[in-house]
């Protein structure tokens, strides 16, 4: 008893009585006690699992019905299932040139219209009008 009354005065805010420190210990406690006795249902993990609970039974009907499929096809044997490999065919090699490739012409650009890339500069004290 003299521990839980230690714990409760230590829970106690200061300012007020020191039952405060016991009223907020019982209540962290019931909290605790919530969580662990709450079903899973309120959390939400309820709903999430029965989807997936139908989703694993909708892949084990498919499974089932894939299984008895296969199961009534009949099978082939081994010596249809074999395919042969295709024959390596050695590829001509060509021999290296002796000269070397000719290169293209050189292509010179086309002269501008005018003669002149750069555009003129006309400076407001030019004379040569």
């Amino acid at each position: 008893m003299g521990l839980l009354q230690e714990l409760a005065s230590r829970l106690a805010i200061p300012g007020l009585p020191e039952w405060t420190g016991l009223l907020a210990l019982l209540l962290l406690l019931l909290a605790g006690l919530a969580y662990l006795l709450m079903p899973f249902s309120v959390f939400g993990l309820k709903g999430r699992l029965d989807s997936i609970e139908a989703q694993l039974d909708e892949i084990q009907a498919e499974i089932r019905s894939l299984s008895l499929q296969l199961s009534g096809a009949p099978r082939r044997a081994a010596a249809d299932d074999w395919v042969d490999l295709p024959g390596r065919s050695r590829a001509v090699e060509e021999a290296p040139r002796v000269s070397p490739p000719v290169p293209p012409p050189p292509a010179w650009p086309e002269s501008p219209r005018g003669g002149r890339a750069e555009p003129r500069l006309d400076w407001p004290g030019d004379r040569r009008r």
